[in-house]
């Protein structure tokens, strides 16, 4: 195998494709989804990759489509088969019973990724004559400032794309919800409200070890709670969730629940809360609440399922089955709301 012919061949290919400008990504991609086995080597694979792309790169659009057409004759037109696709077997789906559920944020159009996810989630709740829910995960008014005319926008795309919504909701419109079961959790223990300096607790954490609040009962953690709606200050007070501080996985050490935000100028609620749920906290609580049974999203979220089962198993509640699936990757590059945005503009 000629690995270096190869790769010469597909980044001509790729060049003509897009105005004879080459991106190493695609050329990556397509080595890889032929030979498999290379994946060990992609640091090695990736500096070969470069090196020849920059090489084509630099040859006019002719020159590039005649050295295709003589050495690569077989990569002139690509060959595309009709395939049926259909949907695999649900686990653990029960006919009439299935709930599924789209959870993008508002906070700009709905991309790709979203689309895929919440297509499959209302695939699978039809095949099941089961119910489809689209909910507004709008909690993030500082790191994802929801857009108000985001809301309309994806409600149209989903009917757009075919998927029949059978129930809306907005998470920014639960906050009483979040508050009892914080509130809960802290009386049962698994749950305190740290005032530590932030750096200092990220440091305690890393090593594995409790700060001072964590060991304070929970009549105190609930004064503390309750001092988070009118005392304490943005950045003063954070509600974490017990879990194992030995962890390895560090990110799921005693992760935050809920922390003061203030003046969040919220679209639907403007500034009448102060007090925000973490997305993990919400999801959780709302996939519960809303009798969600199988949750189908992208594998990036696999470390958000880890944290929400501490609120299920906490709680007694039955976690709904997850399906994580694979990323999509576009020769253009991205699938992100702001390269989508960009690309738009």
């Amino acid at each position: 195998m000629d690995i270096d012919k190869e790769i010469r061949g597909y980044a001509l290919q790729n060049a003509i494709r897009y105005n004879g400008r080459a991106n190493p990504g695609s050329v990556i991609g397509m080595l890889l989804s032929k030979h498999p086995q290379l994946k060990s080597k992609v640091k090695e694979i990736a500096q070969k990759v470069n090196s020849i792309v920059k090489q084509i790169n630099k040859l006019p659009l002719e020159a590039q489509k005649q050295e295709l057409s003589q050495e690569f004759p077989e990569l002139l037109e690509e060959k595309h088969k009709e395939r049926e696709i259909k949907l695999q077997p649900l686990p653990g789906a029960v006919m009439g019973k299935v709930v599924t559920r789209a959870a993008p944020n508002p906070n700009g159009p709905i991309h790709l990724g979203s689309a895929r996810a919440g297509v499959l989630s209302f695939m699978y709740a039809q095949k099941y004559k089961g119910k489809f829910v689209l909910r507004f995960d709008d909690t993030s008014p500082k790191t994802k400032p929801p857009l108000p005319e985001a809301y309309k926008w994806i409600i149209e795309d989903f009917k757009w794309l075919g998927a029949k919504i059978d129930r809306v909701e907005y998470a920014s419109k639960r906050f009483e919800r979040y508050y009892e079961v914080a509130e809960e959790l802290i009386k049962l223990g698994k749950a305190y409200v740290c005032t530590c300096p932030s750096e200092g607790w990220k440091q305690l954490k890393a090593q594995g070890i409790a700060c001072p609040c964590r060991a304070l009962n929970p009549a105190e953690h609930l004064k503390r709670w309750r001092a988070m709606f009118t005392k304490f200050k943005e950045g003063e007070a954070v509600l974490r969730i017990k879990t194992d501080l030995k962890h390895k996985d560090p990110s799921r050490r005693d992760w935050w629940a809920a922390k003061v935000i203030e003046q969040p100028n919220h679209p639907i609620t403007g500034n009448k809360y102060r007090v925000w749920p973490s997305y993990n906290l919400q999801s959780a609580i709302d996939d519960h609440d809303f009798g969600i049974t199988h949750i189908i999203r992208g594998q990036e979220h696999t470390q958000n399922e880890m944290r929400q089962r501490y609120i299920f198993d906490y709680l007694g509640w039955k976690f709904p089955i997850a399906i994580h699936h694979g990323r999509i990757i576009l020769e253009s590059g991205g699938l992100s709301t702001t390269k989508t945005r960009e690309l738009i503009e």
